[in-house]
């Protein structure tokens, strides 16, 4: 009877081991028009020695191309879906029907994710519906008999009231009893994780003088933090943050649910003002990440000693078509073409010796100069329009200067009311989270906008037209106009140049003139001043 029992106990362990084994998986986001087909990119994942794959829906073009594969999925209900589920136990069981139960178990989908970040969302109302939707998509996967698949849910550490020291890890007031405690209670009940997105960058990133680079970047060699309660230590920041969060669990009364890291990386670019967004320092903290989960035996953190951690890395891709600020857009292990932005392997077996050096970062301490927020090329006028009016809406006196009668208001040009909003917008906001972007159509810049200048034209004429032009460029060009905007003190103007605005040449018995015209460098629109080429004349970009 002993040696049965014995026997039991084991077969458990190893089917419970298999289950959470250390596998470093990615997340497949597809916010891109630029992106490889799903089976390339499945292809490509695989040349990461990925072992499990992440995706933000059901879509099935990815999930068949994950037929027959051994990469474990996680897959995603939609945020938007989450009330109606809620509510209806039919819904849910269409929802599985349609989008888990024909790929199953031809595809290794064993995670099944209510939502993303739902807790971080503004509107409230689907917060305390988010754990009634897992529980009827939980009904409906045994209902289907999908006995592997778990279900759960992914949270921001922005769930957390307090974070440090980590023994202080709480959940937020407004969360811990309504939401954090039943949701618990669940994810402990059906032996399920509580999936965390975890970025160390951000707490680096606002606060870079006490927070320590290497600190951040799980590198340091001399730098501990001690919790003055518990009395752990700690020697990356990583830790400290899934040890919040395992704290705040314990506070609630559930000391053993088991973390699952549903995201976590480093930008590697952002906007000119973004500190630390680089190469080197992505490339050192996914590695280092990689090389702590895949150890053998198992690290785990200071409060959870030799525990797996799975994971999934973030991203797959740099993603062109992500809203926010430029790190956004900038978190790939791969470009959109699959090649590497840097060399990786997930399953951590690769030596370091194999990688190439890394370029050295340029941005590791605070941008000092003036950044500007300009409109994009090629920025499509409807759309600029729209987001025009939705700056405008915004604080206070942001677009008065360029109203009509304003002193901003000339040139009367979409382009150059747009920039001045976004930049008046962006000093006002930047602080509070608001982002140089606008759907695209704007973008941050170190240089002057007050300086806009269109490449050289040249325009060939007959012979006897020589005269003529000579006098006619002289009165024109003698006078070169150019427009002077300081968008972030909020002043503009208008200031007459004198400058020789032309060149001549002889080429085959003609006259060729290179005629110099200052104007917005977008080339959308030409400001009321500028001299407009007539049509048909034959003006030509040349470069100065």
């Amino acid at each position: 009877m002993g040696l049965l029992t014995f026997f039991l106990v084991s077969l458990l362990a190893s089917f419970s081991s298999a289950e959470i084994s250390a596998k470093v998986g990615v997340n497949y986001g597809q916010l891109g028009n630029n992106l490889p087909t799903p089976s390339k990119s499945i292809e490509l994942i695989k040349t990461l020695k990925a072992k499990r794959v992440k995706i933000y829906d059901a879509n099935p073009k990815i999930l068949k191309a994950l037929k027959g594969t051994d990469l474990q999925v996680s897959i995603m209900v939609p945020n938007e879906l989450i009330n109606s589920i809620s509510k209806n136990q039919t819904l849910a069981d269409q929802w599985v029907h349609t989008n888990v139960a024909p790929f199953y178990p031809d595809t290794k989908i064993r995670y099944l994710l209510v939502g993303n970040e739902i807790l971080s969302q503004p509107d409230k109302s689907v917060w305390f519906n988010l754990v009634p939707a897992m529980r009827r998509i939980r009904y409906a996967i045994k209902c289907h008999k999908l006995h592997k698949v778990k279900v759960g849910t992914p949270l921001a550490m922005d769930v957390l009231e307090s974070s440090y020291p980590p023994s202080n890890g709480t959940f937020r007031s407004d969360v811990s009893v309504s939401v954090m405690k039943p949701m618990l209670w669940f994810l402990n009940r059906t032996k399920s994780f509580f999936f965390l997105d975890v970025y160390t960058y951000f707490p680096w990133s606002s606060d870079p003088v006490n927070i320590k680079l290497d600190y951040a970047l799980l590198r340091a060699k001399n730098v501990t933090v001690t919790d003055p309660v518990s009395g752990l230590t700690y020697t990356n920041l990583l830790d400290q943050m899934l040890d919040a969060v395992v704290f705040a669990m314990k506070r609630l009364g559930y000391p053993d649910i088991r973390l699952f890291i549903a995201e976590t990386g480093w930008p590697n670019g952002g906007d000119i003002d973004q500190i630390g967004a680089n190469i080197f320092n992505a490339a050192t903290y996914n590695r280092n990440v990689v090389k702590k989960l895949m150890a053998k035996p198992a690290i785990g953190t200071p409060a959870r000693p030799c525990v797996v951690l799975p994971a999934f890395l973030f991203a797959l891709y740099n993603e062109n078509k992500k809203p926010g600020p430029g790190t956004e857009r900038h978190f790939g292990l791969l470009h959109p073409n699959g090649s590497n932005v840097y060399k990786i392997d997930l399953s951590g077996k690769a030596p370091e010796s194999e990688f190439k050096p890394l370029p050295k970062p340029t941005n590791n301490e605070p941008y000092k100069g003036k950044v500007w927020c300009v409109v994009t090329k090629h920025a499509n006028k409807t759309a600029l329009a729209g987001a025009l009016s939705y700056a405008c809406g915004q604080g206070n006196f942001t677009c008065d200067p360029i109203q009509p009668g304003g002193k901003c208001y000339k040139p009367k040009s979409l382009v150059w009311h747009a920039s001045f909003a976004f930049s008046s917008y962006w000093a006002q906001f930047k602080k509070l989270g608001g982002t140089c972007y606008f759907n695209g159509l704007a973008v941050p810049t170190a240089k002057d906008p007050s300086k806009y200048q269109l490449p050289t034209r040249a325009l060939t004429l007959p012979p006897y037209l020589n005269l003529a032009a000579n006098y006619l460029l002289t009165m024109v060009m003698g006078l070169a106009s150019s427009l002077v905007l300081d968008f972030e003190e909020g002043r503009c103007g208008r200031e007459l140049r004198l400058g020789n605005g032309y060149s001549y040449r002889r080429q085959l018995g003609m006259r060729v003139v290179s005629l110099f015209v200052k104007t917005s460098t977008t080339g959308d629109e030409e400001g009321e001043g500028s001299f407009v080429p007539p049509i048909g004349s034959g003006w030509l970009p040349k470069a100065h």
